[in-house]
């Protein structure tokens, strides 16, 4: 796909990240932009499709234009429940926050889980024992928790074995992770649908579905 101007100084942005998936960028980037077109095609969600499925992708979709900074600083959170100020995150950020409107608070399911399986989960941060302020907003401890609860699906390279509400990890190279949601907003150029997700400017709506190697694919309302 052609990358636009914007995309190509988010992706310059990224690649100095460091946290979750990511180093800090030098500066703060903020932007006003959502991604959303203005009069939206919406891919239909199943019937069978349970309530929390739509509460997911609204709670997604609806971060675009609040959320419109990203910070990968450190911070103490409150438990459960805890989350960053909402004009601000990593990647992470945006998939607990679509969960929390479904009622699933990652940081508490991840944490507990990780209480209980500690030795399944990856050891890069050098922590002798779980930590609920920052464990559930990297990328690899979301990965693995998705994957222990069955959450797991096939990676294909076509869209249509990606639907609404899923959610995709990518390979950024260089040992930098990313994460994001497919939303229900389709893409008529391009016959897919559009992905929400915070790469370094904020939470928008792309076409990046396939713009990196994708390494996990989960679907967790079903």
């Amino acid at each position: 796909m052609t990358l636009t101007n914007g995309l190509r100084l988010v992706i310059v942005v990224v690649i100095s990240l460091g946290f979750a998936s990511c180093k800090p960028p030098a500066t703060s980037v903020v932007t006003t932009s959502t991604g959303i077109p203005e009069h939206p095609v919406l891919k239909p969600l199943p019937q069978s499709a349970p309530p929390q499925l739509k509460q997911m992708i609204d709670g997604a979709v609806g971060q675009a234009g609040v959320t419109t900074g990203y910070d990968p600083a450190y911070v103490s959170l409150s438990y459960p429940g805890g989350d960053v100020n909402l004009q601000t995150g990593v990647c992470s950020d945006v998939v607990i926050r679509s969960f929390r409107k479904a009622g699933v608070d990652l940081q508490k399911e991840v944490h507990e889980d990780m209480l209980s399986a500690w030795n399944d989960y990856p050891k890069k941060w050098g922590l002798a024992k779980p930590d609920a302020n920052i464990d559930h907003r990297r990328v690899p401890n979301l990965m693995t928790y998705f994957k222990r609860k069955g959450t797991a699906m096939p990676i294909s390279s076509n869209a249509e074995d990606y639907q609404p509400g899923d959610v995709i990890a990518w390979d950024l190279g260089s040992g930098l992770d990313h994460i994001g949601i497919v939303t229900n907003i389709w893409s008529m150029e391009q016959r897919r649908c559009l992905i929400i997700h915070n790469i370094g400017a904020g939470a928008r709506v792309e076409d990046v579905m396939f713009s990196w190697p994708i390494k996990g694919h989960y679907r967790y309302f079903r």
